[in-house]
C-alpha cells in the first residue's frame, strides 16, 4: 500500500535522484525522525529502489544505515535487491560489489524473496553466474583480460560449481546400476515437456531482463532530458530576474536624481543621500544601471544618453550644483566617488568613437 509522501520525503527523493550525497546526509542529520522507507509514483519505488536503479552505492549505504527497508516492494513486486541483481547482470562485478553485497549483508533473507513473476534475486544471480561460466568455456584465455576480471570470473565459477555440486552428485549411484529401465514414451514425453517449459521460462526471463534494461535506459534518458530542461528554465528565470532588478534600479536612480540633484533644496547631503545608481556596487555596476535599456546598435542615441550622464556626474558641474550642500565629514568620499564615476563614463565614451 502506497503511503502519502511528505514534503521532507520528496526532498529526500530529489537528493537521491540528483546523487547529492552530502546534501542528503546533511538533511537526514537535521531531520532524524523522517521515514526513509516509502514509495511514490506509478512504479511505487522508494529511495532504496531509486539508488539501486541509478547504481549509487554511496547513497544506498547511507539509506541502509538510516534503516531503509530492504524488503520493500515496487509495482512489480521487486525489492531493491532485485534491481541491484539486474544491474549486476548488466554491468558485472562493479555493480555486484557496490549494490548486491551491502544489500545481502543488511538482509540475507532478501535473496530468496520472489517478485510477482516468481523470480528471486538468487535466481537472477544464478543466471549471471551461468552466463559467465558459459563465457569461460567458450572463450578461454582471452588476450588482454585484466587480472581483476579473471579473478572475478574464477570466483563466480567456483561458487556456481559448489552450488550445483549437491544436485549433480545425488544420483551417481543409480547410474551405475545394471537394471536401469529404458526410457519409455511417457518418460520421454515428460522429459521433453520439462525441457520445453524450462526453455520457455529462460526465454521469458531474458525477455524481462531485456525489457527492464530498455526501461532503465529510457528512464536515464528522460532523467537527463529533464535535468537539461530544468537547467535551461533556471537560466531563463535568472536572466529575467536580473533584467527586472536592473530595470527597477534604473527607475529608482532616475527618480532619486530628479529629487536630489535637480532641485533647489538646501538640505545637507550625506553619502547615502546621493542618488548613486548602485549604492553598494562598484563603479562598473553603477554605469551598467545608468545605461540599462540603451540600444547600443544605435550609436547616435547611445552617445546622447552617455553625454547626459557625463554632464550629470562631471566633478566640476556636480560641485557647482551640490558642493555647498555636502556634509563636511563625507565630502571627500562623495567627491572621490563622483570623480571615479565620471572617469569610467569618459573611458566608455572614448571606446565607442
Amino acid at each position: 500500500m502506497q503511503n502519502m509522501v511528505s514534503r521532507k520525503q520528496k526532498r529526500i527523493l530529489r537528493y537521491v535522484e540528483e546523487g547529492s550525497l552530502l546534501k542528503l546526509k546533511s538533511y537526514l542529520r537535521k531531520h532524524p525522525d523522517v521515514e526513509v522507507s516509502f514509495s511514490q509514483g506509478r512504479k511505487q519505488r522508494g529511495p532504496l529502489h531509486l539508488a539501486c536503479s541509478l547504481g549509487d552505492d554511496a547513497v544506498l549505504r547511507l539509506l541502509l544505515r538510516r534503516g531503509a527497508d530492504t524488503l520493500q516492494r515496487d509495482h512489480r513486486g521487486d525489492t531493491p535487491l532485485h534491481i541491484a541483481a539486474n544491474r549486476a547482470l548488466k554491468y558485472g562485478k562493479t555493480a555486484y560489489d557496490d549494490l548486491v553485497v551491502p544489500l545481502r549483508k543488511s538482509c540475507p533473507t532478501a535473496m530468496d524473496v520472489a517478485n510477482n513473476a516468481g523470480v528471486t534475486p538468487r535466481d537472477l544471480l544464478r543466471w549471471m553466474k551461468s552466463e559467465l561460466l558459459h563465457d569461460l568455456h567458450q572463450e578461454p584465455g582471452i588476450p588482454g583480460q585484466s587480472d581483476a576480471e579473471t579473478l572475478w570470473r574464477e570466483k563466480l565459477s567456483a561458487e556456481c560449481q559448489d552450488e550445483f555440486s549437491e544436485t549433480f552428485g545425488q544420483y551417481d549411484d543409480d547410474f551405475l546400476c545394471d537394471d536401469v529401465d529404458p526410457e519409455d514414451f511417457g518418460d520421454w514425453a515428460d522429459r521433453i515437456r520439462r525441457e520445453y517449459h524450462a526453455k520457455q521460462q529462460a526465454q521469458a526471463a531474458q525477455g524481462r531482463k531485456r525489457k527492464e534494461g530498455e526501461e532503465a535506459e529510457r528512464d536515464r534518458r528522460q532523467f537527463q532530458e529533464r535535468l537539461e530542461r530544468q537547467h535551461a528554465e533556471y537560466q531563463l528565470r535568472a536572466q529575467r530576474q536580473a533584467e527586472e532588478v536592473l530595470c527597477s534600479r534604473r527607475r529608482s536612480y532616475e527618480e532619486r536624481c530628479a529629487a536630489a540633484l535637480r532641485d533647489g533644496s538646501d538640505t545637507l547631503l550625506g553619502y547615502s543621500d546621493i542618488p548613486w545608481p548602485a549604492p553598494r556596487g562598484s563603479v562598473e555596476d553603477m554605469v551598467a544601471v545608468m545605461l540599462h535599456g540603451a540600444d547600443r546598435s544605435d550609436p547616435a542615441a547611445f552617445r546622447r544618453l552617455l553625454r547626459r550622464q557625463q554632464a550629470l556626474w562631471h566633478p566640476d558641474k556636480f560641485a557647482q550644483r551640490c558642493g555647498g550642500r555636502l556634509r563636511d565629514s563625507e565630502r571627500q568620499r562623495i567627491l572621490d566617488t563622483v570623480t571615479a564615476l565620471s572617469q569610467e563614463l569618459n573611458r566608455l565614451a572614448q571606446s565607442i568613437r
